[in-house]
């Protein structure tokens, strides 16, 4: 069955997956996406354009024949358009929904966890980069917070980002730098963020360098430890001194093994030699935070690191299986809409394949 045929003749089914606290057309007038209903008469038929769009990767011509083919809405691809960037923010509070049902993260940490990542993205038919896809995640609700979207050339930057004061910015070590680090102070927040060892200088409390790297060859497998350091000032860059806390956890020997395996293979795909150092730090997770330990023991520190491991590793299972290297939008809006669509069909059509499992000729499961 194609896609577009699972949303036209599944429909009542997978509508009524979506949580019933608040009704799609309320919704969808609170969040600007339905004022008028003029062409398109009602939120449920806006979603199904949505989803149809975004999630059957359709064009906004096709789209449009569909509809009018479905007797879903009669309307233009320039009139869809406008629609659908005005759908952004509640498709976005449609994912939010759905995913707060199933999250699985510990409520026990009273912070406002905020992920960010960018992903590479071509056209279809281009081996080439296009643009990047810069999301950012309210990690407590599991709801994509900011979009932004730049060309190949637009790198990894916390300056993409808005932050509010309270925030906890939860980044890899792309962002590992003191200029990142700073924008993240300036707005109020705070970061727990993968060290990058190269790209961070530290120091003591005295002002000296710390050899971090000699701390850490004490530390026994397993074993959890912190350095509260500073990061040394850069002028140049407007960057003053950042009082931070260092938490270091010594890998296992076969963990160690593969990332010393990792960094050899890019040294020699490069043709270079393997920095003595990198293959040293390889045995090691460190994570800088601006934290204090009684807010935030270091253990916390690394559960919450490993939270974001764990997303980006879903994150990176959806963007394969929904495509969204297909992702046929550059407008901000309008790829913001096709990312919550598509997001928003897996879930209903996880609970739709659920269902189905669960489903007996007698009406009900024996057990």
């Amino acid at each position: 069955m194609k896609p577009t045929e699972i949303i036209e003749y599944q429909w009542p089914y997978l509508l009524s997956f979506l949580a019933a606290d608040e009704p799609l057309d309320e919704s969808a007038k609170r969040f600007g996406a339905l004022t008028r209903k003029r062409r398109v008469d009602s939120a449920d038929k806006l979603l199904r354009l949505a989803l149809v769009y975004g999630f059957c990767g359709l064009s906004l011509r096709q789209t449009a024949a569909w509809a009018e083919a479905s007797d879903v809405a009669s309307l233009s691809d320039v009139a869809l358009l406008k629609r659908l960037r005005k759908s952004s923010n509640w498709l976005g509070h449609l994912v939010a929904t759905k995913l707060a049902e199933r999250s699985s993260l510990p409520s026990k940490y009273p912070l406002r966890l905020q992920l960010v990542d960018a992903s590479r993205v071509s056209a279809p038919g281009n081996a080439s980069i296009d643009w990047r896809v810069h999301l950012g995640f309210d990690l407590g609700s599991f709801a994509i917070s900011q979009v932004k979207l730049t060309d190949f050339k637009g790198g990894e930057s916390l300056k993409r980002f808005k932050f509010s004061p309270g925030d906890v910015v939860v980044a890899d070590r792309g962002y590992s730098r003191r200029g990142e680090l700073a924008t993240v102070i300036r707005q109020g927040s705070d970061f727990i963020i993968r060290l990058n060892w190269a790209n961070v200088p530290r120091m003591d409390e005295s002002g000296k360098r710390f050899d971090l790297l000699n701390a850490l060859r004490g530390i026994p497998e397993a074993a959890v430890t912190d350095f509260n350091l500073t990061v040394k000032p850069d002028p140049t860059h407007d960057v003053l001194a950042l009082p931070v806390r260092v938490v270091a956890v010594r890998k296992s020997e076969a963990a160690a093994a593969v990332s010393r395996k990792k960094i050899l293979k890019t040294a020699a795909r490069r043709q270079r030699n393997a920095d003595p150092r990198a293959l040293e730090f390889a045995a090691y997770v460190l994570v800088i935070t601006s934290l204090d330990a009684e807010t935030l023991p270091s253990e916390d520190v690394l559960e919450i690191y490993s939270f974001r491991w764990q997303i980006e590793l879903a994150f990176k299972r959806l963007k394969s299986l929904l495509d969204l290297d297909g992702l046929h939008a550059k407008d901000p809006s309008l790829a913001s809409a096709i990312i919550y669509s598509k997001i928003l069909a897996a879930l209903l059509l996880d609970d739709l394949t659920q269902a189905f499992i669960s489903f007996s000729p007698w009406g009900f499961v024996i057990q």
